[in-house]
């Protein structure tokens, strides 16, 4: 929550020294970590209070967050002018939906674990193959925009990919062992995937918008 938080202010601040493109990015990237910071407050406390893992807590702060991480990817496709309609963003959007409420239909056991774990693949998988081979995956060889800005897309690209790999991994190992000490590990591995994926998706757009700033000034 610390963390988060502090990312936060770190944000905000760094806002206010790139270029106009790249703002609303990391005002977006600040509002990711914001809300995740609050939500870790009601989890630490759930998790003190109750001794069980704050699924219903996690999931709410996914469903703010993963959506607006979902827009600061939009936003980036836009700075990269990649030749892409309004449907693509609406695309990464039912993807993040899908993964998110099979997700926790499954956690929750109001479908069958594994049938919410396949469910819940699928939408990852949907986002994938949007961003690295349908209509967003067009803003990767755009010749109009600057390396930073395509380096920033590619970033993102990879955690998405293997960043949101963790999910999926703690989801799968805490089906196959329901023990406390599986519930702990659970955690631990949700808090890790949320500090990468949060935190480091927008120090990814952060650094690009820098960099971009610095070559200018050459």
């Amino acid at each position: 929550s610390i963390a988060m938080i502090a990312a936060t202010v770190f944000f905000y601040a760094e806002a206010a020294t790139v270029d106009s493109h790249w703002k609303t990015s990391l005002h977006v990237g600040g509002l990711v970590t914001l809300v995740a910071g609050v939500h870790y407050m009601y989890m630490r406390e759930y998790w003190v209070a109750v001794g069980k893992s704050p699924i219903v807590y996690r999931y709410i702060d996914w469903s703010i967050t993963v959506p607006l991480q979902m827009i600061e990817f939009n936003l980036i496709l836009k700075a990269a002018k990649a030749p892409i309609g309004p449907a693509a963003f609406w695309r990464l959007l039912v993807g993040t939906v899908a993964m998110l409420a099979f997700g926790y239909a499954g956690e929750t056991k109001a479908m069958n674990p594994w049938m919410g774990f396949a469910f819940g693949l699928g939408g990852w998988a949907f986002i994938l193959f949007e961003i690295f081979a349908g209509e967003s995956a067009q803003a990767s060889g755009g010749n109009n925009v600057s390396e930073a800005v395509k380096q920033s897309f590619n970033n993102m690209r990879v955690i998405v990919s293997l960043g949101w790999a963790i999910y999926p991994a703690g989801y799968f190992l805490g089906q196959v062992n329901n023990s406390a000490s599986a519930a702990q590990a659970l955690n631990v591995t949700y808090n890790i995937a949320d500090f990468v994926n949060k935190i480091a998706f927008v120090l990814a757009c952060w650094a690009c918008a820098k960099a971009e700033k610095e070559q200018q000034r050459r």
